[in-house]
């Protein structure tokens, strides 16, 4: 694909889930569980990228997390007690195993990985000229973008070259990347996608877009990654860097109606309570008379409940969904999420 053809449609994109593990054993066997609580943010794809104390080890595959991750010699491969893995949903690049990500690379500084949930809207510029200087690029992903703006930049730590990439692109994104000594989650400036941190059982840290991810294997929820904030995780702690201007935030208010699960807490607002309340701000602004309200399962039923309850209209299910259908909104093409209905 010519860098002419990697232009990405004005569509809204719910991007994708990233869940980054460090400093507990077995840490791709929860990374897997992360990604499996965060399945509704990417049925096409996912992948892991472990690390022990010498070696990284990846795994990837098409379809959902526990197709790609139900073998259990596929995960006794995944050594190490640091990962990242990745849900995907093709914002940029086709549905090919070469953009399933996380991506790695062996760099002069030794080998790093990195998973993007977001959408780069300067990526094409970016890689017209990353091509002409030369780089080859393996991928359609935006991604790969900032896998060679770390490798060309003239800063010295990898730390520096990561902030050095994250200031050349544009757009919303949240970003995971996993280096022998450390794990980092980057949040861009607007935080227009969630980024979470959690703390672990067993004293381990976890990195992931929703709080959903925690609560499938027991964490804490500590905080939210704050907009345009860099937190390293190693074997002393975390630490935060904020390389960015400030600003405002401009969260994305389709976490709320949408993307996220109704059991995640975003921004330390409940899904569920957001929901609900758009439902209940509805019927006071809309005066509609109705002779029952009718929720489209799944993420409408909050809504029409706010909305029943306020205008005191019965509430009746009246779509009923089939639960071994994925969500046809985040398939790839029209014409897949229209055979879902069928």
């Amino acid at each position: 694909m010519s860098p002419d053809t990697f232009e990405t449609s004005n569509r809204p994109y719910e991007e994708c889930g990233v869940v980054g593990i460090w400093g507990t054993p077995d840490a791709a066997a929860l990374a897997a569980l992360g990604l499996h609580a965060l399945q509704h943010r990417g049925q096409e794809a996912a992948g892991i990228v472990s690390h022990d104390s010498e070696k990284f080890y990846q795994h990837k595959g098409l379809g959902l997390v526990g197709d790609v991750f139900s073998d259990a010699r596929v995960m006794a491969t995944l050594k190490g007690k640091s990962a990242i893995g990745h849900n995907r949903y093709a914002t940029t690049g086709g549905t090919l195993l070469r953009n399933v990500q996380p991506l790695y690379a062996d760099f002069e500084f030794g080998g790093l990985s990195v998973a993007h949930n977001g959408n780069l809207t300067n990526a094409a510029t970016l890689r017209k000229a990353l091509v002409k200087r030369g780089c080859l690029f393996q991928s359609t992903t935006d991604t790969e973008v900032f896998v060679h703006l770390i490798a060309i930049s003239l800063y010295a730590t990898v730390l520096e070259r990561l902030v050095d990439a994250a200031k050349q692109v544009k757009g919303a994104y949240s970003v995971l990347a996993l280096a022998p000594e450390f794990l980092v989650g980057l949040r861009d400036p607007l935080g227009v996608r969630p980024l979470i941190l959690g703390r672990l059982p067993d004293g381990g840290w976890m990195l992931a877009s929703e709080t959903c991810a925690l609560d499938i294997v027991g964490a804490e929820f500590v905080r939210d990654i704050e907009p345009g904030e860099l937190v390293i995780i190693d074997n002393d702690g975390v630490r935060s860097m904020r390389p960015f201007a400030q600003t405002s935030p401009r969260f994305c208010v389709f976490e709320y109606i949408y993307f996220a699960r109704p059991d995640s807490i975003l921004e330390e607002h409940s899904v569920y309570v957001a929901r609900k309340q758009i439902g209940v701000e509805l019927a006071r602004e809309s005066g509609v008379e109705a002779d029952v309200i009718v929720p489209v399962p799944d993420s409408g039923v909050p809504s029409a409940m706010g909305f029943a309850a306020e205008s005191g209209i019965p509430f009746e299910m009246g779509i009923i969904r089939n639960h071994y259908v994925g969500r046809t909104f985040i398939e790839p093409t029209d014409q897949i999420r229209n055979l879902a209905f069928a």
